[in-house]
Formats: structure tokens, C-alpha cells, sequence
């Protein structure tokens, strides 16, 4: 060990173990071919490589605990380029299927090397695909996405970073009344219990009801498929706007409890499940002063309060199955409503401090185990970062989709949504032995946005 080896964050140290061990897999398409000199020199010369996190390799001290140390960093050793195509057998196999194909099988079987930092680009050029792999232990999606974009310039204007300040951010307003405060104060306090009760017996023995779309311990090691849901931001503001103070988060969960309900309605034999059968996910949110996408100079000055690094909490997010023939926007005032009391509520920095003191006081390992029961004991992982609102560029070559998955959890069914200039793709990495058709099931979730903005349609003329 050396004077200047960095200890690992807390959550770092959560991601490096192996029930926790979590790789970031961000494919990136293109409009023009790749010219692989350029891609490396503009990495070359990016923020990327001097990066202190990007620029280090993890090692252990004496007493078996790991640190960063920084080495210097070879460009070339974290490119792999592929020529062929990924297309062997079945021509009708589009760009988009094989490369999902692609990081299904990354998901499972491909960690990433401790002999160098813990990212690497995957260039598939037949394809016109670039695919950034980064350790978790890296950063959250928040500080990974901020410093990504910081290496991307407008499409309308390549002197210009793309926006990232404020982006996401929510206001609130702000009611100074004693009887509202009070009444404020106490559903704050009863929630954060009740929440915080609950995330320990997820620890224990609480757990969700079996169901077709169920995984458990040991699915993180079962062979992946990967699907795209595709959505338009417009949809979705579209939904939004008939709801009184909904979110594009709320109009997101309604997607995900009337998708996943058409789909256990086709997957379930007839009267086997019970109308309103609850279905857990975990989320993490972003605990920052400053919600949504971050300054990255921000983020490096660590005077600013944001903060480099894994800064996240989870909570545990119920939707309910409903059987078919449902109204639509139903599943988005639940959703809502639901949402609306986790906002009130403190479960997202009590799982941080609680993540850190059983961390800190008791080792990674058994931190490790804890948030492995809780995912076993749920039925989903969902993530929602907001990407750049305008088209970008990287090198010259303005970038088409923005899409993100990462390493195989106990889920049979995780989802990460991206938004990128008015849309939003949603990659659904699913055990293909328990859901064996993602594209069916990502269907189920346009169709069940669709149908919504139908409806609000119809209440927005009447």
C-alpha cells in the first residue's frame, strides 16, 4: 500500500462483493461508421482517463481492505473491438436484437479485470455500436451519466457541453402553515417508520407471492435475454398533464403495474391471481441536494455538497396486479398515490445511513447478504436516469440511442430506462427460462402507455 491509495466508499465496497457485484453496460449507436482512432483519442484526451476512479486499479491493504491506487492508464488495453458482425445464422436478426444479445450474455458471464481501472469499451463496428462498461463501484448512474456527457458535445452546436444542470431537478412549493407543517411532520414520521419496518423484514422472511415473472436466490447466475421498450417523453407529458401534480416518474410506475398485469394476464393461468397481488421493486434514488442530472464540476468539488461517487438510496416500491379491462390511467393515480407517501417519508436516506452503519460496524459481507435477501424477497429492480434533453455528438458522430443495463441480479426481470432528446428506452433484462419472451412483455408496456394517452386524450377535449 502506498501513501496516496484511496480507501473505497462504503458502497463501493457493497458492489465488489459477489452477491452484489455489478458491472454498468451503456451501449451507445451512432449514425456514421466508427473510426476507432478517433473514438480512442478522444478518450485519450477526455476527462474519462484522468478521472481519479478511471485512473485506478483496486487493491487490497493488509487488512484485506480495498483501496484504489493510480496507475497509468493504457488506452488501448480497455478497447475491444469486434469487426463481424454479431449476425451469424439469421439474417433477419436486426442490429438492435443482436446487440441486446450482446449484453444479455455480458450480464452473466464477463466481469470486468482487476489488473486494470474497471471500465472498457466494446466497439461493435459491423454495427455501428459502442457499448461503455463500468464497475457500479465506479459511481451511481447520476455521476456516470454526468461525467459521460461532459465527453459529448450538441449536436447544434459543438462548442457546447450538453445541458445538465438542473435537469430532473423538481420544485416543490412551499406552505408555511402550522396545522399543514404539523400534519406534514407526522405523516413524515409515521411513514419513515412504517417503510423502514418493512425494509427489515424484506431482510428476513417477507417476500412476495410467487408468481410467473417471480425469480429468487441463484437467477443472477441464469442464462439472459434482453428486450427495448420504446417510449415517447411527449407520451408521457401527454398522460401526465390529466393528472393533478403527476410526474413523469408516476406516469412511469402506471407503465410498469399495467404492463406487468397484461402480462401475468397472458402468462397466468385463468383465476390464479388474486386481484390487487402485490409486486415489489427496488429502486434507488438519488439522495443529492440537487435531484436529476449533476454539473460534473460540481460533482468533483467536493466543497459543492454533490459529490462524486455512489450516492443513492433504495426504496422498496409496491405496484398491484389488476386484471384486464382496467382503465388505463387507474394504474397511474395508484402509482401516484403510492409515490406520493415515499416522498414523504425518509426510507431513502434511512437505507443509505442503515447501508452504511451495518457497512462500517459489521463488514461488506454481511451487507452484502442483507441487500441480496431484499432482492430476493422482491420481484423487480428499476432505474430511471434522465439523459441529455438535446442530440449530442461524440467525437463528430452524433449519437442515436442511449441504452442501459447492467450484471444479472436475483430478479427475473430488471429495468433501466434511459431518456435521450424526447424519447426513452427502456432496457427489460429478463431469466429466459422464467420470462422466455421480453419482447411480448416490452410490448405489454407500450401498448399500456399508448392506451393511456388515448385516454387522456379523450378527458383533455371533453
Amino acid at each position: 500500500m502506498t501513501d496516496v491509495d484511496e480507501p473505497l466508499t462504503p458502497a463501493g465496497r457493497l458492489f465488489i462483493q459477489p452477491e452484489m457485484d455489478q458491472v454498468i453496460n451503456c451501449a451507445v449507436s451512432v449514425d456514421d461508421s466508427i473510426d476507432v482512432d478517433a473514438v480512442k483519442l478522444e478518450i485519450s484526451n477526455s476527462i474519462l482517463v484522468k478521472h481519479p476512479r478511471f485512473s485506478s486499479i483496486m487493491v487490497k491493504d493488509s487488512c484485506g481492505r480495498e483501496r484504489w491506487r493510480k496507475v497509468e492508464v493504457n488506452v488501448d488495453e480497455h478497447f475491444i473491438i469486434r469487426r463481424e458482425s454479431l449476425i451469424t445464422d439469421d439474417p433477419s436478426i436486426s442490429d438492435e436484437d443482436a446487440v441486446n444479445d450482446y449484453l444479455a450474455d455480458l450480464s452473466v458471464s464477463t466481469p470486468l479485470s482487476l489488473s486494470k481501472p474497471l471500465w472498457e469499451f466494446h466497439l461493435l463496428l459491423a454495427h455501428k455500436y459502442a457499448v461503455l462498461r463500468l464497475h457500479h463501484s465506479l459511481g451511481d448512474g447520476i455521476s456516470l451519466m454526468s461525467m459521460f456527457l461532459s465527453c459529448c458535445r450538441r449536436a447544434d452546436d459543438p462548442n457546447q457541453r450538453p445541458t445538465t444542470h438542473g435537469i430532473g431537478a423538481s420544485s416543490s412549493s412551499k406552505d408555511r402553515k402550522i396545522w399543514s407543517l404539523l400534519t406534514k411532520l407526522l405523516k413524515v414520521i409515521w411513514y419513515t417508520l412504517v417503510y423502514v419496518i418493512e425494509f427489515a423484514l424484506r431482510t428476513l422472511w417477507l417476500k412476495d407471492k410467487r408468481t410467473a415473472i417471480s425469480g429468487g436466490a441463484g437467477v443472477e447466475l441464469w442464462p439472459r435475454k434482453l428486450a427495448t421498450a420504446k417510449f415517447k417523453i411527449d407520451d408521457m407529458k401527454t398522460v401526465k398533464k390529466v393528472i393533478p401534480n403527476a410526474t413523469i416518474n408516476d406516469v412511469l410506475f402506471g407503465i410498469i403495474s399495467c404492463g406487468l398485469s397484461r402480462y401475468l394476464d397472458l402468462r397466468s393461468p385463468k383465476a390464479a391471481l388474486k386481484e390487487g397481488l402485490q409486486l415489489t421493486g427496488a429502486a434507488m434514488i438519488n439522495l443529492r441536494k440537487q435531484s436529476g442530472l449533476q454539473d460534473f464540476s460540481q460533482l468533483m468539488d467536493s466543497k459543492k455538497g454533490a459529490r462524486w461517487g455512489n450516492k443513492f438510496g433504495m426504496l422498496l416500491l409496491p405496484i398491484y396486479y389488476h386484471k384486464g379491462g382496467s382503465d388505463p390511467l387507474q394504474f397511474v393515480k395508484r402509482s401516484k398515490a403510492m409515490i406520493d407517501k415515499k416522498k414523504l417519508s425518509l426510507e431513502g436516506p434511512c437505507s443509505y445511513k442503515i447501508g452504511n452503519f451495518v457497512m462500517s460496524f459489521f463488514g461488506p459481507k454481511l451487507a452484502g447478504v442483507l441487500n441480496y435477501r431484499i432482492l430476493s424477497n422482491t420481484t423487480f429492480t428499476i432505474s430511471n436516469v434522465i439523459g441529455p434533453q438535446e442530440d449530442i455528438t461524440f467525437g463528430g458522430n452524433h449519437i442515436s440511442s442511449v441504452r442501459v443495463t447492467s450484471s444479472s441480479l436475483p430478479h427475473a426481470i430488471t429495468m433501466h430506462m434511459v431518456s435521450y432528446a424526447g424519447k426513452a428506452d427502456m432496457q427489460i433484462s429478463v431469466a429466459k427460462d422464467i420470462i422466455p419472451d421480453p419482447k411480448v412483455l416490452a410490448k405489454c408496456f407500450q401498448d399500456a402507455l399508448l392506451e393511456m394517452k388515448e385516454a387522456a386524450k379523450t378527458i383533455a377535449k371533453s
